[in-house]
């Protein structure tokens, strides 16, 4: 096969031969001798080498691929039997993505390596046939700039894998945090997240700034092997029409400097300089070291831990969290919001104090503006005006975050045990009786048996949307934050399962609970009711929205549908 490379390539050196020195004969023997017939002819002879070598790289192409084939064919055998043996879940997108990446580039590496060698061979074999010194003025800056670029080889590649690897973690890492931006700013963790995320675009940087300043040296490769015989052969161009250099061979060495040896030069620096570097991260993705340590579960980097309140400013860590006697868990002050500068407000002016321990459910018509509140009292979305404290603390602020904790509808579980879905929010282990003590009094410990007791493997895809609430309101209750905020938490359980959940949260010990009701059962449970009507609102008892609240009085109605809210 390499023999077969080799021989279809002399077609394409051949082409480069013809192109300067037809060029040159062209002139000497042609045009510039009066003889217009011999220099069409010529310029013909360079036309058919053109035909010929196109004709090479045809066949040289499919030689390529003869070559490249098998080695993708080993690539794709060893990540299918790393698959197998290791259940690798990122087999797939080695085998459809990562090989076909190394195949394309090993095969654009053997083309322009081989282009640049028959290139240059054909170059410089036509130079020593027009005229010998032209060799003297181009070979020398040509060996130069080679042999800078051969020296910048090794660290511009180490460095342009640094920046590919510092890359891919920042995608990694903003992939990860992206989707979870509600639940990391709800949890408070947005000065975590964003240090961890400007650990990564300052790594990134650092990476391109090391890469370009190599880069600069391989542009400077380029010049003294491309450009400067260029330069050279104009500026010695009368000493060599002194010496015997014809002009159609100084205008044939130009032609070779031009259009041959400089982007034959230039695909190489480029080839090598980039996708050398992208090929050998590639092939270390395919070819990983063991590490016998590594199994399923959540670690330190799975999606969902990201969004939970870091684990160093839990108020069980820290002293003096807890909030103050006599200090209302949550206090809004004139608090207004809108969606745009043009929108009408959906928070106008609301004053509201839940004090510790209280319960208070928030009813309303759906798409009025509950879970809004929830996301202004969580922090996640900022007022326009008023002001906002969990626990005597300022809204958005860590402390706050740290003294209350947000359940969303959509209830995120990761793969794992049930007991470390169940302690995320926890600083450590949850001992196994209070573990299970809250799965009963949320209504989990059915779900628990059945899964296999604490430690059995919880997979979310084979969870219903209901299990995964159960297990995101058991992980909540287990949570050192005294304020729940329960945004439509319970919208995937029936009735009784509902209310089981909600009694549980509010008998918590030292526990206040607000509920964005689902049903409007919930706010028969409620100490105190918020009515939201678009910027009015309503607050009191049930019996006393029941006298004064004609919008209460309709949603409590008998005959009013269970899921109106």
């Amino acid at each position: 096969m390499p023999a077969r490379l080799a021989g279809w390539s002399l077609l394409e050196a051949g082409q480069t031969f013809l192109l300067g020195y037809a060029l040159a004969r062209a002139l000497d023997v042609g045009f510039l001798a009066g003889n217009v017939r011999a220099g069409l002819l010529w310029l013909a002879a360079a036309g058919g080498g053109v035909v010929l070598g196109a004709y090479g790289t045809r066949r040289v192409y499919g030689v390529v691929a003869d070559l490249v084939e098998p080695v993708r064919d080993r690539l794709v055998s060893g990540v299918v039997a790393r698959g197998v043996r290791e259940a690798d879940r990122a087999a797939l997108s080695g085998l459809t993505q990562q090989v076909e990446i190394a195949r394309d580039t090993l095969a654009g590496l053997v083309m322009v390596s081989r282009s640049f060698v028959f290139a240059v061979a054909g170059a410089l074999a036509g130079l020593c046939t027009l005229a010998p010194p032209l060799l003297l003025v181009v070979v020398p800056p040509l060996l130069a700039g080679l042999g800078l670029f051969a020296a910048t080889l090794r660290p511009l590649a180490r460095r342009q894998e640094a920046f590919l690897v510092a890359d891919e973690a920042l995608a990694g890492e903003l992939g990860e945090m992206c989707p979870g931006l509600r639940d990391v700013t709800a949890a408070g963790a947005e000065q975590y997240a964003g240090t961890r995320a400007g650990e990564r675009v300052d790594a990134e940087f650092r990476a391109a700034r090391a890469l370009a300043r190599w880069s600069v040296v391989r542009v400077a490769a380029l010049v003294v092997g491309g450009h400067l015989p260029l330069v050279l052969l104009l500026a010695t161009a009368p000493w060599l029409l002194a010496h015997d250099v014809t002009a159609g061979a100084l205008v044939g060495a130009l032609a070779y400097v031009t259009q041959s040896l400089l982007p034959a030069l230039q695909n190489l620096v480029h080839g090598l300089g980039t996708s050398g570097a992208r090929l050998t991260v590639v092939l270390r993705r395919l070819h990983p070291p063991p590490n016998p340590g590594t199994g399923p579960g959540p670690g330190p980097g799975t999606p969902h831990e990201t969004p939970d309140t870091p684990r160093s400013t839990t108020p069980r860590e820290v002293p003096g969290r807890r909030p103050d006697v006599g200090v209302p868990a949550l206090a809004l002050a004139a608090v207004s919001f809108a969606y745009g500068p043009a929108s009408a407000p959906v928070l106008d002016g609301l004053d509201l104090c839940v004090p510790q321990g209280g319960h208070l459910a928030v009813v309303g018509p759906s798409g009025i503006g509950k879970s809004t509140l929830t996301a202004v009292a969580a922090g996640l979305l900022a007022p326009a005006h008023g002001q906002i404290r969990v626990c005597g603390h300022p809204v958005p602020g860590a402390r706050a975050a740290g003294l209350r904790v947000l359940i969303p509808q959509e209830a995120y579980v990761s793969t794992g045990t049930l007991a470390e879905n169940l302690g995320l929010l926890r600083p450590d282990p949850v001992p196994e009786p209070e573990l299970l003590a809250a799965a009963a009094a949320v209504g989990l410990a059915p779900l628990l048996e059945r899964l296999g007791g604490p430690d059995a493997p919880v997979r979310p895809a084979a969870l219903s949307a209901g299990e995964r609430q159960l297990i995101a309101l058991t992980r909540a209750y287990l949570s050192p934050a005294p304020l729940a905020l329960l945004d439509e938490a319970t919208c995937h359980l029936d009735a009784e399962a509902e209310a089981r959940a909600e009694r549980a949260f509010a008998a918590r010990p030292g526990g206040t609970l607000v509920v964005v009701a689902h049903r409007i059962a919930s706010a028969g449970r409620a100490e105190r009711i918020l009515v939201m009507d678009g910027p009015r609102t309503a607050y009191g008892t049930h019996q006393d929205l029941l006298r004064t609240c004609a919008l209460y009085q309709d949603l409590a109605a008998p005959s009013q549908p269970p899921f109106a809210l």
